[in-house]
This record gives structure tokens, sequence and C-alpha cells, in this order.
């Protein structure tokens, strides 16, 4: 089959296209055709060489995928052929909470990805596509879709009303925001780009900020909440943001960290402003497949459609890196696979 490889650490210019062997589905596993793929940060440090527990080898890259059932192992009972599905993060997480065992493998950084012709996944692991949504919406959801679900409502137990900061209009907070105003809470957006910022309006965004102009947006979250601050706080930025996003919390509020997209050294974090404020810090890496499942719900019972920045034919997926790297997107950057 044709397919994209990479090794941790060959850099964007390390893609390779060619043929690899198709395996042969087990049991209780399925053969997926990949209509579309989308890209997430982490596949740029995978590129970088700097994601978690990377082996040396070259692995078909990138996590989310949305196909079609063509083959399915005699034992499987959740798919047959002809449905459509997307995958989950962590196949091995299914429900409950994290534990080492779970959160093991990915695919596309530890075991073969979806940036290929057709891939092999446990049934467990996969996922219907609400039926209103085409393939490319629909390889946006796995990772930043539940990412969201996890930081809002599974550990942030966010209920209508509630006040949520998220940072930027990457594909990640603007999936947060998607969900977020269909679950009726309020939300404060960041930018530097007032265009970008007019948009994450239009999708339902309560308050923006544009951060260039007013660089120490967390006083502006005060202002916004009436001194209150933010009841969670959706943390993307890393090192340079950290210690903002505390500040723009609330007494007992969240602060639940995702990413560093401006690094992930460590910042210097007024632990008093922590322990003062009872605030809460804490780890969100996606989740099970059982919230995949209450993402896939919500989106269909409101008729939620993902925002695709762009989209890349699959001989462009080196193009597909680059849009990402730079930064200009607004939502998902996706590779189109197959017709």
């Amino acid at each position: 089959m044709n397919a994209w490889k990479l090794k941790p650490g060959g850099g964007i210019a390390g893609l390779q296209r060619g043929d690899a062997a198709a395996r042969t589905p087990g049991p209780s596993e399925v053969v997926v055709k990949v209509h579309a793929a989308s890209l997430n940060y982490r596949d740029l440090m995978f590129a970088r060489g700097d994601y978690l527990g990377l082996r040396d080898a070259p692995l078909i890259p990138l996590c989310d995928g949305a196909g079609e059932v063509v083959e399915v192992g005699r034992e499987v009972t959740r798919f047959k052929p002809g449905d459509r599905v997307i995958n989950t993060y962590f196949p091995h997480w299914i429900d409950g909470g994290p534990a080492p065992w779970k959160v093991a493998e990915s695919p596309g950084a530890h075991i073969d990805g979806v940036l290929a012709e057709r891939f092999v996944a446990g049934e467990t692991s996969l996922a219907p596509i609400p039926a209103h949504l085409g393939y490319e919406e629909a390889a946006t959801l796995s990772c930043v879709g539940v990412t969201a679900w996890n930081a809002l409502f599974a550990d942030g137990d966010a209920k209508p009303g509630a006040t949520v900061v998220l940072l930027g209009t990457g594909g990640m907070s603007i999936c947060a925001l998607q969900l977020a105003h269909a679950a009726g809470l309020r939300t404060i957006i960041t930018s530097s780009s007032d265009e970008k910022l007019e948009r994450a309006r239009k999708l339902g965004a309560n308050e923006t900020i544009n951060y260039r102009r007013t660089p120490e947006w967390q006083d502006e979250v005060s202002r916004l909440t009436d001194g209150v601050g933010a009841d969670i706080v959706v943390e993307v930025g890393g090192r340079d943001t950290l210690p903002r996003s505390v500040a723009a919390t609330k007494m007992g509020g969240l602060v639940s960290i995702i990413g560093g997209v401006s690094g992930f050294a460590g910042p210097e974090l007024g632990l008093l402003a922590v322990i003062g404020g009872i605030k809460r810090l804490h780890g969100i890496m996606v989740g099970s497949r059982s919230m995949l499942d209450d993402v896939v719900k919500l989106v269909d019972a409101h008729r939620i459609r993902p925002v695709v920045d762009r989209v890349f034919g699959f001989e462009d997926a080196p193009a597909a890196y680059r849009h990402l790297e730079s930064g200009q997107h607004f939502g998902k950057v996706v590779i189109r696979v197959a017709p």
C-alpha cells in the first residue's frame, strides 16, 4: 500500500513516500480504508524527535484518521464493512482513568499511524463518524476532540455557565471553543490576530482578547469576570503563558495543562499564587475512547462541524506539516488520503 514514513527526529524533510506492507487483521481487528488524516502539534514534535517514548525506527505518522471499514476479523461485532469510523488516540485506553499501560502506545508516535491507504485497528479503538460529517471533518476529532472533552468535562467537570479561557486559535482551542459553546459555557479566547478573533466570535466566543495589544491578558480576564477569574484555563502555550494562565484562574479553579507551544521547560511560577489561590494545575494527555464516544455524541446532537483550516493532497503531506509549523492556521490541518 502507499504510505508516508518518518523517522523520529528526521524533520519534515525526512518524510518519505513509498510502499508499505499491508497487515492482515487479527480476529478482533478491522481494516480501514483511510480517506483523511489530520495533523496535531505532537506530529511536529515527533518530526523534531522530542515527543515522549520515541523509538529509533521509521513509522507511518499521524494518529487522527477517518475512513471506511473494508474488512473485519472473524470475532468483530462492533463494526461491519461499509461503516465509517475514526480511531482513538490511545488504542488501549478504552475507559476509566489513565494508567501507564493504557498510554504506552499511540499511532504515529510509537506504532504505525494513519498516513497511508489502509490501517488496521482493534475494534474497541474505533468510534463511528456522525452522519452529517465528511471524512475530512471527522478526521479532526480524535486528538483535539478528546483532549478538549477531558479538559472541559471529564477532568474539568464544567457546568453550563462556567467561564473557560482558551489560548490561541489552533486546532485544539477552536475545537474546545465549539464544544464549550454547544455545552453552554462562557468562552474567552485569545489571539494575536483580530481577523481570527472575529472568526472565533462567529463560532460562539463570548469575549476575545488580542494578546499583542494586551500582553497582560490575565488582567483582562479578571476584568471580564468582575475580578473573579475563569473556572478553567485550557493551557496550550507552555513556558511563556503558564504564569498568566494561573493568574487568570479563579480561586479554586483549574488550569488544564495540555501543550507547550512556547516550550516545556518549567517557568518561574510563584507557588504562593497557586497555594493562596487554592488553584489546581492538572496535566491532560488526550483521553480514552469512551471520551471520544462522548465527543461524537455531542457533535452529532448539535450538528457541530469541526473547523478545517486547509486540506492538502496526499502527495503534499510535507506542505501540510510546514503549514502547521507556520502557525498561520485557524482550526485543523488535514490531508486527504483517498477521494
